[in-house]
């Protein structure tokens, strides 16, 4: 079964931060579904697929020109039916780790984080969303985590993180509101993939049961199949990658 189903034949998929180990899962997934006819790969660093329906493109999620010359240059044929954002920063080449406490905070970080967490997905909504097609389910989905949610704050530590991803999570709700206006086939939403084998939580994965350690394949195939389970009704809503609703 088709993982993208409920989406119109022949569709047109966008994923941002391509580059990345779930963007990359989800690009080749994609490849392989009959039903896309078109995967548009954005990141800062090229990647060769080897694929005839992927195209790529550059886009640095911290200069917004970039963001609307991808968005333009992707949908100069087709209308896109799905974008999803993986793109996100957790920690870097040992400069940059989240915090144990507020005493480690630091206004450099925190704005670093901000910038490809929060500001970087806001202006990819901004510019995207008007490509998406008219009288067809689409959706825009953003990689948040389940420690942005408010709620479910229990353990403290992580603020840099933890701000970011309520803050993307608020930006998607505030969205979804007007898209709904504008387009009320479109979905905007925000997903939780859980702790997956990558680049970005392998440092902080070594505690995590196996069973509950993704690959970027499986984190990737669950995350299509939620998003193509999704209804109207479901839009500025954050889901885990089983489709479980997460408080905000």
């Amino acid at each position: 079964m088709s993982l993208l189903s409920s989406f119109r034949p022949n569709s047109t998929v966008g994923i941002v931060g391509a580059s990345g180990g779930i963007g990359r899962a989800l690009v080749e997934l994609l490849t392989s579904e009959a039903d896309v006819n078109e995967v548009h790969a954005f990141s800062r660093s090229p990647v060769d697929w080897n694929q005839k329906k992927v195209r790529n493109h550059f886009l640095n999620l911290t200069d917004e020109r970039s963001i609307d010359k991808a968005a333009t240059d992707a949908a100069g044929t087709s209308s896109l039916d799905l974008v999803i954002v993986a793109s996100g920063i957790l920690h870097r080449d040992g400069e940059l780790m989240p915090e144990k406490s507020m005493r480690d905070l630091n206004s450099k970080a925190l704005a670093e984080v901000l910038a490809v967490n929060t500001i970087g997905p806001a202006l990819i909504a901004k510019h995207f969303l008007p490509k998406l097609r008219r009288h067809h389910k689409t959706v825009f989905a953003a990689l948040s985590a389940r420690v942005g949610s408010i709620g479910d704050n229990r353990l403290g530590g992580w603020p840099s993180y933890r701000m970011s991803k309520s803050a993307l999570n608020m930006l998607v709700r505030t969205v979804s509101i007007e898209q709904a206006r504008l387009l009320p086939e479109s979905i905007v939403v925000t997903l939780h993939p859980g702790t997956v084998d990558t680049l970005l939580s392998r440092p902080f994965s070594k505690r995590v049961e196996a069973s509950k350690l993704f690959s970027p394949t499986l984190a990737a195939t669950q995350l299509l199949r939620v998003i193509n389970g999704l209804e109207e009704k479901d839009s500025g809503g954050f889901f885990a990658y089983d489709g479980s609703p997460i408080d905000y």
